[in-house]
């Protein structure tokens, strides 16, 4: 890849969705997730669907390899609800996708709403029986006086279909929006967290929860925070980490204690206080956290950027890369239109070398690894690239490195700051966790692009 936006060899793949411009709030995306093996890429929306699409085998024989997929399952996972104690709407937007690692033929996932998660089996079936005894071929029950011989039913080939079947229903424990669930290691429990708690689960047990964080006060006016993202360690499974809305990231270690409220570990960047202003805290909120797939290092998003955490050393983070700096001037009229409150996610790739994470304008940022933890002395690249329907218009062409203009003065290649587009907003994105593969959301689209090389 070449480095400080030079002509890149990321090309576009493919988009999802259609590219009409009365969009629905129902088919916005609202969450992106590769499976472990990269052979299937879910999505959420808004209207509570799951889409699952699937790699084109046609397309991993190709040299280079493409990274196309084609819809492999939808369905509706939740539904509207309606709380009456509290007279409360609770929304059937997709908040989170978790896969759970593949054992058998069937594949199974996580999803949740604001109040409900639900473990769905996505299984295949491309025989039916024939034959039976007590019924019609269409399945109507046969008058028994007519049965006048029996017959053993056989198995013959159909047409394949995938069914999509929810398994397990975990409702009832969080007063408070689920902002993040996460799969532990052991593949045989998982956390869910709202705003001040976060509950264990085990998959095969749905009507009960262990609460392992609860940071709520005695007296709600004393709330001076709350928990914004939760992640389980990729290896040990008694670790996880939970970031706040005031900047840091706390280390629990579940063997110290049954409820987690003294953290092994506090991750937090002394605030220089000449920087400090009125949207200080506001853009110190940590909107996502993700732990690198080796477990050493942990990256997390705020509103103007990404950090890289050693585990080992909580003082400070090694990296630190600014996503959309050129916004610190604009804060004011940001938090006029909420845009200074968008939960922009972010995600590493498989090897943990590159970063990505979303922007405005339908832009999303790559940074390459720097001396810190990426084995080479000094940055080796950063990219700001655009999900749009000029990039769909050149399949297989590079994508051009898009650039700011934070002066009035500008290129011929750049965008100034005032002409950006606030309603494009690249929230989500997912990277494929064995190749050069990127999936990212960009209203009702799903936008694939893929390394050339």
């Amino acid at each position: 890849m070449a480095g400080n936006g030079g002509e890149t060899t990321w090309c576009f793949s493919q988009v999802k969705g259609t590219l009409e411009d009365d969009v629905t709030e129902a088919d916005l995306i609202s969450c992106v997730e590769f499976n472990h093996d990269g052979e299937l890429l879910a999505t959420g929306d808004k209207g509570g669907r799951v889409v699952i699409f699937q790699r084109d085998p046609a397309s991993k024989q190709c040299v280079p390899k493409k990274g196309e997929y084609n819809v492999y399952s939808t369905f509706q996972s939740h539904e509207p609800e309606f709380d009456y104690l509290k007279s409360l709407e609770i929304e059937e937007k997709i908040n989170k996708i978790r896969w759970l690692k593949r054992k058998n033929q069937a594949h199974f996932l996580l999803s949740t709403n604001d109040k409900t998660i639900k473990l769905w089996k996505v299984s295949e079936r491309d025989k039916r029986v024939t034959g039976y005894n007590t019924r019609e071929e269409g399945g109507r029950p046969r008058d028994p006086a007519r049965v006048t011989q029996l017959r053993v039913p056989t198995v013959r080939p159909a047409d394949l279909m995938v069914e999509a079947s929810p398994r397990r229903i975990f409702a009832n424990a969080h007063t408070y929006h689920i902002n993040s669930i996460s799969l532990n290691s052991d593949q045989e429990t998982y956390l869910s967290a709202d705003d001040l708690r976060i509950n264990l689960w085990h998959l095969e047990i749905t009507d009960q929860s262990f609460n392992i964080v609860d940071i709520k006060p005695a007296n709600m006016e004393e709330l001076t925070e709350v928990i914004t993202a939760a992640e389980f360690h990729p290896t040990e499974c008694n670790l996880f980490v939970y970031s706040s809305s005031k900047g840091t990231i706390r280390l629990c270690d579940m063997r110290a204690a049954a409820l987690c409220d003294r953290h092994a570990k506090l991750f937090e960047e002394p605030e220089d206080p000449h920087a400090r202003s009125f949207f200080s805290e506001i853009i110190s909120s940590i909107s996502d956290v993700k732990l690198s797939n080796s477990g050493r290092y942990m990256m997390s998003r705020d509103y103007l950027g990404l950090k890289v955490w050693d585990l080992r050393m909580e003082t400070k983070p090694v990296e630190t890369y600014p996503v959309h700096e050129y916004l610190r001037s604009k804060l004011c009229s940001l938090y006029e239109n909420d845009c200074i409150f968008d939960k922009f996610e972010c995600c590493w790739s498989g090897d943990d070398q590159r970063l990505m994470t979303g922007s405005y304008n339908g832009f999303f940022r790559i940074f390459e690894r720097s001396g810190g933890g990426g084995g080479g002395g000094g940055r080796r690249g950063e990219l700001t690239l655009e999900a749009s329907r000029e990039a769909a218009a050149r399949p297989r062409q590079p994508l051009r490195a898009r650039r700011v203009a934070t002066t009035a003065k500008r290129k011929k290649d750049e965008i100034s700051v005032d002409c950006l587009d606030f309603n494009k907003k690249i929230l989500h994105t997912a990277w494929h966790p064995h190749e050069s593969v990127i999936a990212v959301a960009a209203t009702n689209n799903l936008f694939l692009f893929q390394d050339k090389f």
